[in-house]
């Protein structure tokens, strides 16, 4: 299984789900020791320029979301094996994108991984209010009585 399949695993998440069926569950898969990550790529300074705090400017790439960040985490991961949550909602609450899965430097035999996440200048730097936290989604009730996933960001 390539980083890419482990990362973003193949069962959907569904947003919602009858009470009936299924109990609410406090933790999906975990992600924990959340870091910057330098990836020896950026040592390449034809390509990339270091802005700040982790944080370079991709020069090959001409649309506005220029901007790159690697980090590390360590996947804490349930029974479910969905590994794609909750990267996945970190993607759309920062509208970041994984711009390089960084295959070469990671060991698919870890639940360590890197990345390199992609988006706009202001993007980036709300995304690292997750380094050092605790990142997973968890099961809330709505007012219809309705489970839906959360973002849960500790």
């Amino acid at each position: 299984m390539g980083i890419f399949n482990k990362l973003l695993g193949g069962k959907k998440k569904n947003n919602s789900l009858n009470t009936n069926h299924q109990e609410l569950r406090q933790e999906y898969n975990v992600m924990t020791n959340i870091s910057l990550y330098t990836s020896p790529k950026y040592e390449n300074k034809k390509i990339y320029e270091f802005v700040e705090n982790g944080i370079y400017l991709d020069m090959n790439d001409e649309d506005v979301t220029v901007y790159r960040m690697c980090i590390s985490y360590k996947l804490e991961d349930t029974a479910d094996n969905n590994n794609q949550y909750p990267l996945e909602d970190i993607l759309d609450k920062y509208s970041l994108y994984v711009s390089d899965f960084l295959e070469s430097e990671n060991d698919l035999n870890s639940v360590v991984f890197k990345l390199e996440l992609g988006g706009e200048l202001d993007d980036i730097k709300k995304a690292q209010e997750i380094l050092g936290k605790k990142v997973y989604n968890q099961d809330v009730l709505d007012n219809e009585g309705e489970i839906r996933v959360t973002l849960v960001i500790k």
